[in-house]
């Protein structure tokens, strides 16, 4: 299951935030999404959500229109999105029960499915603390546990990695990384950090709401004579980093 988007463009006002996006992911792996701050990465996030509303050209989820079978859609998705959506006061286990009966999902489902996740992510001991008291990586574990209790096909994660310190950045890269190889998973990975995208990834650079590239690393930069990713984003947008826009 995949997500083709064709020709999608999303304005604020009089201010365009995506000009003729056109990309299909590859299905059953790690996809990334690199670009700066105010690239139009959570604009595009927000609209494969249905957060905001098409204003034109088309997405399409796992073989279905977004816009004709919104619901079933939906269902083919899990979303982490930048800021945080757990309740701080409830405990992980709350919170990861609200999200399973949201989906209609019994309870006599939702708990193997609840103990499967959480030992995955290393979290089995933290079943009944409350969330305030888990560091920063470990509530962006609870919340990917959280957005897989439906078993989607698709996973979306929009700067996951926002706040954590490198070492645990690289851990939770590399289990997301694992989900795709283990469960087929298909994701979108919405980064700023070229240091989160390896060489075999399809990878896609979004400047200013344009797409400049779409294909793998190793494959842009063998057509670019560029030896590596941060130079090839370099040359491309004309900026050394990726770091705020001017």
């Amino acid at each position: 299951m995949s997500i083709e988007i064709h020709n999608l463009s999303f304005s604020y006002g009089s201010r365009t935030a995506l000009k003729g996006i056109n990309l299909t992911l590859q299905e059953g792996c790690f996809n990334a999404l690199l670009g700066p701050n105010g690239a139009g990465k959570s604009t595009l996030y927000a609209l494969l959500t249905r957060l905001y509303a098409l204003q034109s050209g088309e997405i399409i989820i796992a073989g279905r229109s977004i816009a004709q079978h919104p619901a079933e859609v939906m269902r083919k998705l899990g979303v982490v999105f930048q800021q945080s959506t757990l309740d701080l006061d409830l405990t992980v286990a709350q919170n990861l029960y609200y999200h399973a009966a949201l989906h209609g999902i019994p309870k006599r489902l939702a708990t193997p499915r609840i103990t499967t996740e959480l030992e995955r992510f290393g979290l089995s001991e933290r079943l009944h603390d409350k969330v305030r008291s888990l560091n920063g990586g470990h509530r962006r574990r609870v919340e990917i546990a959280r957005a897989l209790l439906h078993q989607p096909t698709i996973l979306l994660l929009d700067e996951p990695s926002v706040g954590l310190d490198p070492s645990t950045r690289t851990s939770l890269n590399h289990h997301i990384r694992q989900l795709c190889q283990q469960e087929q998973l298909t994701v979108l990975w919405a980064t700023h950090l070229i240091e989160e995208v390896e060489e075999d990834d399809p990878v896609t650079i979004l400047h200013q709401g344009k797409i400049l590239a779409s294909d793998s690393v190793s494959q842009l930069c063998m057509q670019h004579n560029i030896a590596n990713l941060s130079d090839l984003f370099q040359t491309l947008t004309g900026q050394k980093d990726t770091g705020e826009q001017p």
